[in-house]
């Protein structure tokens, strides 16, 4: 498994070594070790899997304090585009987004860890899964807007399919004013 670090301290992309022959395909998607290695000694409480349909986003979601939640995501199958805003409050790149594609071609995967607002948008019908390093809380949810003309983020579809609820979210900046970011100690 390749594990590479990104521009933003803490957010790594994990490219596994497949297997292919006549039969199909093998590769470990989950070892505890080599994430270890990398710096990420996370115990997985929870996996959530969802189907989308091309043309949704879904987020920025971010959960608060003890609840807070570090993410290992990845597609099994289609493509997303997986973004990850900072909101750690002293970082470096605080406000900053990074984005990859993840491909179930590739069977690629990023690491997110907490302190970070997360989404995607479906560039393929996809079935999305990640493992969460705590248990989901209600109470402990955020969100930023997706669409916040201040982070610039260009989601590469043209008319989202969005819920209710990440429609009304506060932009970054309102989300900074009232806040400041998000303690990162965890």
């Amino acid at each position: 498994m390749k594990i590479t670090e990104t521009p933003i301290e803490g957010l790594l992309e994990l490219k596994p070594t497949v297997f292919e022959d006549s039969r199909g395909y093998f590769f470990e998607s989950f070892r505890m070790d080599k994430l270890a290695d990398a710096g990420v000694d996370k115990i997985w409480v929870q996996e959530n899997q969802s189907f989308s349909n091309k043309g949704t986003v879904r987020g920025l979601h971010y959960q608060t304090g003890a609840h807070a939640q570090a993410k290992l995501v990845r597609v099994i199958q289609g493509k997303v585009l997986d973004v990850a805003v900072d909101l750690r409050k002293g970082s470096s790149t605080y406000g900053k987004s990074y984005s990859v594609i993840l491909d179930s071609k590739l069977h690629n995967m990023f690491y997110i860890p907490e302190g970070f607002a997360h989404g995607f948008s479906v560039l393929e019908d996809a079935v999305f899964s990640y493992k969460c390093s705590a248990y989901y809380h209600k109470e402990s949810e955020g969100g930023i807007l997706w669409s916040d003309p201040g982070l610039k983020l260009d989601w590469k579809i043209d008319a989202p399919i969005i819920s209710e609820k990440d429609e009304n979210w506060p932009t970054f900046d309102e989300f900074d004013q009232k806040t400041g970011g998000l303690s990162w100690e965890y």
